[in-house]
């Protein structure tokens, strides 16, 4: 005798009611929970601003020396190289008198991350006021660390768009995402308010040639005279916003004995173990001031910060706030007259990105865009985003190359600042004239998202040098891309001789082939 059972749709239906009377009470219990909690108000923050009178200290000195005969002006150096980067930051940490602010999206726990701390208490101890401003974003576990930094005398950290329950942010995600989608992505540290960088490095050893696994390229421009001043404010704004929350405000409590003095232990530890490194040479203070401020290799020109405000890290922003980055520099971008050069990591250009490309083909501007290929990026699902436009962008005559993943590459190559695994540098050129260096991706989580910043620069000499050094080493270290014959695909290797031509993907597998193709059907595209 045949048993009855119920349809296949009866079945699935009453395992989808199931599931949801076994999720729901659990879920309620997460909002009940998240509600109990919230970002925390009632505290004392001081109102605190970048130092003003700082032209006695060595840097001012020295700032004053090489800008004489540039008035208005700032002095411009790029710093492809990741540890000359890193030594710029630590030999100014140490030349440091009276302030240091810096800014940034997250700070790791490895060698770079503790030679930056170590930098940072050497300059406190000094009496050098500190002021470090993070992202919450990639600071889990990190409480402790953060609690004992800020009970130096004189340092203080804030953390910008914080989690609220610290151990559990799955729970904070899960009921506050639209607040906590908004992140600080901002880079900047200045010194003294006199000298700063500004760029697309996180700090962490990936991000300055100390990681055996993986390398992100990237670029970073000290600036000396206004720009630094104008950094700072860019700063102040952030720091002194109510999204900006003191640490001694969300993670009450005493720092337990011995905490800071074990912190000073373990990052002097590193420093010990780093001094067999490339970045010995950085910890030695022999060199310190040495190589930092080159009046010889300083480029002036006219400059301005551009950089979100930090209420964009609100739910209700305006998009079409004309102080955002992406209103300020759009006419600038829209007027090229002959040249578009952009290096962007995550590019996900959507319909306006591709109109824009069309206006400029139109009037017979030449553009150019490098990024990562998909065995190079690091986000597979923002590689499906920039996929989606690929034969459009093609089909009007935009040249597309793709970072190779390669990691072992020619020392000349390094001069793009793409020499290595991944490409992380974001920076465009418009007609050989005009620069900008800094945070911004062109996609849609750095345009209508996440906070940023950068300097955008008049300097033919500089802009046209990074052209130049585009259009010469492309053929190295990227794959061209084009649509043959019958409107498919290639990947042209310029290394082999002859040419290689690849029919798919390069370098990437069936199973990263397979995920990329899937993303491409997620309704995603407005977070990348």
């Amino acid at each position: 005798m045949l048993e009855h059972r119920p349809c296949i749709k009866y079945q699935a239906a009453r395992a989808s009611r199931f599931m949801l009377f076994r999720i729901l009470p659990t879920w309620l219990i997460l909002c009940i929970l998240a509600s109990c909690s919230s970002i925390p108000t009632d505290y004392s923050k001081p109102v605190s601003s970048a130092l003003p009178d700082t032209v006695d200290t060595r840097l001012g000195q020295r700032v004053q020396a090489v800008t004489q005969g540039h008035a208005g002006q700032s002095g411009f150096y790029l710093i492809r190289d990741g540890v000359e980067s890193l030594a710029a930051r630590t030999q100014l940490a140490e030349t440091a008198e009276r302030s240091i602010d810096i800014q940034c999206f997250y700070i790791l726990k490895d060698v770079v991350g503790r030679i930056v701390i170590n930098s940072l208490l050497q300059a406190a101890d000094r009496g050098v006021r500190v002021r470090l401003l993070l992202d919450d974003f990639s600071t889990s576990g990190y409480d402790e660390s953060l609690k004992a930094l800020d009970s130096h005398q004189n340092i203080e950290v804030r953390i910008f768009n914080p989690f609220v329950h610290r151990s559990f942010r799955i729970l904070d995600f899960a009921t506050d995402f639209s607040r906590l989608n908004h992140r600080m992505h901002n880079k900047s540290v200045t010194f003294d308010n006199q000298v700063t960088i500004v760029g697309g490095r996180n700090i962490g050893a990936d991000y300055f040639g100390a990681s055996e696994t993986h390398r992100f390229a990237d670029l970073d421009v000290l600036g000396v005279g206004p720009v630094a001043a104008e950094v700072s404010k860019a700063f102040d704004r952030h720091w002194n916003h109510e999204v900006s929350v003191p640490v001694s405000a969300l993670l009450p409590g005493k720092v337990a004995p011995g905490v800071l003095d074990g912190m000073r232990d373990r990052v002097d530890e590193i420093a010990d173990e780093a001094e067999g490194t490339p970045y010995g040479r950085i910890l030695d203070a022999s060199n310190v001031g040495g190589t930092v401020i080159r009046d010889n290799e300083l480029t002036f020109s006219d400059a301005i910060v551009v950089a979100d405000p930090p209420d964009k890290a609100s739910e209700d922003f305006d998009p079409d706030d004309p102080d955002l980055i992406r209103s300020e520099l759009g006419p600038f971008i829209r007027g090229a007259q002959s040249e578009l050069f952009v290096s962007t990591p995550y590019f996900v250009p959507r319909d306006t990105g591709v109109a824009l490309f069309r206006e400029l083909r139109e009037r017979g501007v030449k553009v150019v865009v490098v990024t990562n290929s998909l065995a190079s990026n690091d986000m597979t699902p923002v590689h499906s985003g920039y996929a989606r436009y690929r034969d459009d962008l093609l089909a009007l005559g935009v040249e597309l190359w793709e970072v190779k993943s390669d990691r072992d590459r020619t020392h000349e190559s390094s001069k793009l600042g793409i020499s290595q695994s991944t490409l992380h540098m974001k920076a465009f050129v418009i007609d050989r004239r005009q620069l900008f260096v800094g945070s911004f991706n062109w996609d849609p989580r750095s345009q209508y998202i996440n906070t940023e910043m950068g300097v955008f620069f008049d300097s033919t000499a500089l802009a046209a040098s990074a052209a130049d050094t585009f259009q010469s080493l492309l053929p190295k270290v990227a794959y061209r891309v084009e649509l043959d014959e019958n409107g498919d695909l290639r990947w042209t290797d310029f290394t082999a001789q002859p040419a290689v031509i690849h029919r798919q993907e390069p370098d990437a597998g069936l199973w990263l082939r397979f995920k990329a193709g899937f993303y491409r059907f997620m309704p995603i595209e407005g977070q990348l």
